[in-house]
């Protein structure tokens, strides 16, 4: 960090609230000029929402924001670009169906005189700068034909090549090999010696120390710690970011739980040598009847990926799945229920109908078996009204639209839908995320009473406090292969975290 230097940017006592929820609470924070600035902190910490109201995302909060030592408050992101501010996102925003050299110059397109692209010139350009960052693919290919990770470089090397002066990256290396990394920090140093500062966000521990000149801490919308990446190490960073003593969350899980010894009931899903792309490597386990198998690890890990193979989503370039005992290949979702797999996605708005009532979410599922020809809605109410009193879904009226119930109640349903056709394999994917305590407790009694009935239930996520709950043997999922397996032994949540 270059300490002669006045703060290109400072932040001090920002306060912001969701629904009367506050993600952050008086936080400081200051950025200098040839600074790379590593973030750290669990999902929720409130590193991305800080990110945002310096990128003009979250305009509402109370504080200052100092910008070049004079107070500033953004009403959009064009007023954060206009001012030199640039961000990667965690989630792709690209344009998927336009070419690479368009997401290159989005919103920026070189014309002439009479308005009109310059596609010859935007071609010739966007190559020249992804060669800069290492990168050697046709300008006019369309981009989401690409590999996911290499789509995430091009938006990245967008964002570095802008001229830019304050760059955040949040979550950069999530879907990049070891040499995409290797090839972004170099491009960060060197824009680092010309002057930009960055804002480098990850769960990456390794990669933030290896990177940042300066670490800061988040835990529950506070600012915990600052210090330089020299001084600190990867077990004081994560000591930090689950908190200790006083200011320890309820369930924080930093003290050992024992798992239980590896159950001998019959093996449901066997997985071996899986494999996809840049994605996932060598993937092999087993999954059991009447056990919860937690996979843990960082967003980007080739979580999601496995989860639709599973479901039949996504077709793996190798391995083989066997469905007890006998060899399967998912053509489809249709072909993976019925060997008796089901999947509750990351997103509830992947598979349920917000517009449609309660009932029609729960007996969809089941559409097929109580009717060749007509609907029954008198029998698809009866149906839904067992698995809303079983599940305990509030209210408890069928009739309800979906969209009127909260994140939990529709998680619920989510549930209940598979449970009118019961599977032999449920996988969930970030079950509890985004709800609150109650609607937690809620799901993970439902997940445990449905591993005491016999199935086998394969619990994928990044929270770890979700995977601790529920499950009685845990996977860790780096960067797409499977380093560290916890069964029949203590685990806690820093411990995973370490692994990952």
């Amino acid at each position: 960090m270059r300490e002669d230097r006045s703060p290109i940017l400072e932040l001090q006592g920002i306060t912001k609230s969701f629904g009367g929820v506050e993600a952050l609470r008086g936080v400081d924070f200051a950025l200098h000029p040839g600074e790379i600035h590593g973030l750290v902190g669990e999902n929720g910490a409130g590193k991305s929402t800080l990110m945002k109201i310096i990128a003009g995302v979250h305009t509402e909060f109370s504080g200052r924001f100092l910008l070049d030592g004079k107070e500033t408050h953004f009403r959009s992101t064009r007023d954060a670009h206009a001012a030199g501010i640039a961000m990667v996102h965690q989630e792709l925003s690209v344009a998927p169906d336009l070419t690479v050299a368009e997401n290159v110059f989005l919103g920026n397109q070189p014309t002439n005189a009479l308005g009109l692209v310059q596609w010859r010139r935007m071609a010739r350009e966007a190559g020249e700068q992804l060669a800069r960052f290492g990168i050697d693919v046709d300008p006019m290919s369309r981009l989401g034909d690409l590999p996911i990770g290499l789509q995430q470089l091009i938006e990245i090397a967008r964002v570095l090549f802008s001229g830019a002066r304050i760059v955040i990256l949040d979550e950069p290396t999530s879907a990049l090999s070891p040499p995409e990394v290797e090839r972004l920090f170099a491009t960060l140093r060197r824009l680092r010696e010309e002057g930009t500062a960055i804002v480098f966000i990850s769960h990456f521990i390794e990669d933030i120390l290896l990177v940042s000149d300066t670490v800061t801490v988040f835990r529950n919308g506070r600012k915990i710690a600052e210090t330089a990446s020299a001084a600190t190490s990867k077990g004081a960073l994560i000591e930090a970011m689950i908190g200790r003593g006083g200011e320890a969350l309820e369930h924080s899980y930093t003290d050992d739980l024992m798992l239980p010894q590896p159950s001998g009931s019959s093996v449901v899903l066997k997985v071996d040598q899986l494999s996809l792309a840049r994605s996932l490597k060598d993937i092999s386990f087993e999954a059991r009847a009447g056990e919860v198998l937690g996979i843990y690890g960082f967003m980007g890990c080739g979580q999601q990926e496995l989860s639709r193979i599973l479901f039949g989503k996504l077709k793996p370039d190798g391995g083989t799945l066997a469905v007890e005992g006998k060899p399967k290949t998912f053509a489809s979702t249709a072909a993976a229920r019925r060997a008796g797999v089901a999947l509750v996605p990351e997103s509830r708005r992947d598979m349920l109908f917000h517009q449609e009532p309660v009932y029609k979410n729960i007996s969809i599922s089941i559409l097929d078996r109580i009717s060749s020809l007509l609907l029954k809605p008198a029998q698809e109410r009866d149906i839904a009204r067992r698995q809303v009193e079983q599940l305990q879904i509030r209210p408890p009226v069928v009739g309800l639209d979906l969209g009127m119930l909260s994140g939990g109640n529709q998680q619920k349903v989510a549930l209940a839908k598979w449970l009118t056709y019961p599977p032999k394999l449920l996988v969930l994917c970030e079950p509890t995320r985004g709800m609150d305590v109650g609607a937690k407790n809620d799901v993970i009694n439902i997940v445990r009473d449905l591993r005491a009935r016999g199935l086998a239930i394969i619990v994928l996520s990044t929270e770890p406090e979700t995977v601790l709950s529920l499950a009685d043997r845990i996977l860790v999922l780096k960067r797409g292969a499977l380093v560290r397996e916890f069964s029949n032994e203590p685990v806690s949540k820093d411990r995973l975290l370490e692994a990952a």
